[in-house]
């Protein structure tokens, strides 16, 4: 279903006239008695110029390090795809900091280099990834150079491929990791990992601070229509059109995504994007660019237009569902 509280046309609008930087700075989530820290970065209203920001992988642009505008201000935290990295979404995250909103981004752990499986990924990075956005969360308004800032009633989160998955996961999805893997094939390491009880997964209850997600072609493969009973907060869902094919070692089985609109009983908005790929959700960068067909789009689908349009909606879903002062 559409949101009808706040148009898109009007997010847009604020989109295409907003004139100052989003303020940018790196963080590091400590690290606990049980997990390394995590390194990613903030994204935050700020009203200076902005500059070119050399992060050696690509080059963004904002106001490195400048004083963080506003008071009360929502927050949102972002996962990234399989062997992603914390700046694979900047431009949803710039857009959305131009707005007033706190964004922040890591880079999951043991998820974030390039892969060595052959045989399928080893789906035992899925555990770790909703637990690293647990402690984002609460550095993030406990500890973190943002932290006096941010209204901790209001949390949005926004995960892609893998991250949607994440986000599922932290609304109270429970995954059902034997049936889906093996379903494929019985020969993948990762079928016989998941039978070998080697992925010892704990239920863990939603993550209540989240009070509504952006949920892009989510890996679904790992969650049937059983799992999300739980969930209750509204969901804004993307799915692109030619979703999981031909993609190898992708976790988005095409058709998993509408069988999971189907069976989501929360509030929740559906998008399907024409003609796109599943890597459409991310703007050919480091991550994905050494892939050629990662950054490839079908005849007649603009990637940038898109990501205009993309990120109008993401604003608006989240203006209508967290609201800014």
């Amino acid at each position: 279903m559409k949101g009808a509280g706040f148009p898109a046309a009007v997010a847009l609008c604020l989109l295409t006239t907003i004139t100052q930087a989003a303020g940018f700075r790196s963080i590091e989530v400590p690290a606990d008695a049980d997990s390394p820290a995590i390194m990613g970065a903030i994204w935050y209203p700020c009203p200076e110029p902005p500059s070119d920001i050399d992060l050696g992988a690509l080059t963004l642009r904002g106001a490195k390090d400048c004083a963080i505008r506003g008071d009360k201000l929502p927050l949102v935290v972002i996962s990234h795809g399989n062997v992603g990295a914390f700046y694979d979404h900047f431009d949803t995250a710039e857009a959305l900091a131009d707005a007033g909103f706190v964004v922040a981004s890591i880079s999951h752990r043991a998820d974030n280099a390039p892969p060595t499986f052959t045989d399928g990924a080893d789906p035992s990075v899925m555990l770790a990834r909703p637990l690293d956005i647990q402690r984002l969360i609460s550095f993030m308004i406990a500890a973190s150079p943002a932290a006096a800032h941010i209204d901790a009633t209001r949390i949005g989160f926004y995960g892609f491929s893998a991250g949607g998955y994440t986000g599922l996961v932290l609304l109270g999805a429970r995954p059902e990791w034997a049936a889906a893997l093996c379903r494929f094939s019985a020969a993948l390491r990762a079928c016989a990992s998941a039978l070998r009880q080697s992925l010892q997964w704990k239920p863990m209850l939603p993550e209540r601070r989240i009070r509504a997600a952006v949920v892009a072609d989510p890996g679904a493969i790992w969650i049937d229509a059983n799992s999300l009973a739980a969930i209750k907060k509204p969901i804004q869902l993307w799915e692109s059109e030619t979703a999981g094919r031909g993609l190898p070692n992708i976790a988005v089985a095409p058709g998993s995504v509408a069988t999971l609109h189907k069976a989501l009983v929360s509030q929740h908005e559906y998008h399907i994007v024409p003609n796109a790929g599943h890597f459409a959700f991310v703007l050919c960068g480091p991550s994905i660019k050494a892939i050629p067909e990662y950054c490839m789009d079908a005849p007649g689908f603009d990637r940038a237009a898109f990501h205009q349009k993309f990120n109008a909606e993401v604003l608006r879903f989240f203006l209508e569902q967290l609201g800014v002062r």
